[in-house]
C-alpha cells in the first residue's frame, strides 16, 4: 500500500441526510435561545414593579478611592439564583466602585451605572455568590441594600485580591452599622 491509499477520503453519499441534520441542529439552537429571550422578558414583566435605581453620581458624596472588578449581577436577598434583570441590574459587566458617607457608587461599562444611597444599605459581607454566580469562596463583596420594598443583594468582585480586602474593608468601614464581614 502506498501513502495515498491512506490519505484518501470517504465521499458523502447522502446529501440531503446531511443537509436535513444540519437544518435540524440549526432549528433546535434557535429554539434554544428563543426560549432564553423569553424567560428573561418574562422574568422583567414580573419584577416591572421595581423602581429604577438612581444612576447619576452625587458629586460630593463618593469619595473612596475607586477599585476596578466585575459588577456580577444583583439577586434578590436570600435566593442568590433570583437574578434581577429590570433597569439592567442582571447584566454582567466590568466596573469601578467608589464608596463614601454618603453612598456606593458603580460606574459600568457597557451597562446602567448604579448609585446605593448609604441609607439604603442594609449589609456587607463577603461571599462565595451572587444573582447565579458562584466563584470561590469569601471572593465577592455582597452589598445587601433596600431598592423600593424589596431587599436586593448586588456582588461586586475587585480584579487584585488585595483591592478585594481594600473594598470590604472600605465598606465595612464606611457602613459600619448593620455590617457583616
Amino acid at each position: 500500500m502506498s501513502l495515498e491509499d491512506y490519505t484518501q477520503q470517504a465521499q458523502v453519499t447522502d446529501w440531503p441526510a446531511r443537509v436535513a441534520l444540519v437544518l435540524i441542529v440549526l432549528v433546535l439552537i434557535g429554539l434554544a435561545l428563543w426560549g432564553m429571550r423569553r424567560g428573561w422578558l418574562n422574568r422583567a414583566r414580573r419584577q416591572n414593579d421595581i423602581p429604577a435605581p438612581a444612576d447619576e453620581r452625587p458629586s460630593s458624596v463618593v469619595v473612596g478611592a475607586p477599585v476596578e472588578g466585575l459588577y456580577a449581577g444583583t439577586g434578590v436577598n436570600g435566593d442568590w439564583m433570583d437574578r434581577i434583570v429590570v433597569h439592567d441590574l442582571g447584566v454582567r459587566s466590568r466596573a469601578t466602585i467608589a464608596w463614601g458617607p454618603g453612598g456606593i457608587w458603580l460606574d459600568r461599562q457597557g451597562a446602567r451605572s448604579l448609585f446605593i444611597p448609604a441609607a439604603d444599605v442594609l449589609s456587607v459581607r463577603a461571599d462565595r455568590g451572587v444573582a447565579g454566580t458562584v466563584r470561590s469562596k469569601d471572593s465577592m463583596a455582597v452589598i445587601t441594600w433596600r431598592l423600593g420594598g424589596r431587599i436586593l443583594d448586588t456582588g461586586f468582585r475587585a480584579d487584585v485580591s488585595s483591592d478585594h480586602v481594600t473594598v470590604l474593608d472600605g465598606l465595612v468601614a464606611t457602613f459600619a452599622t448593620g455590617v457583616q464581614r
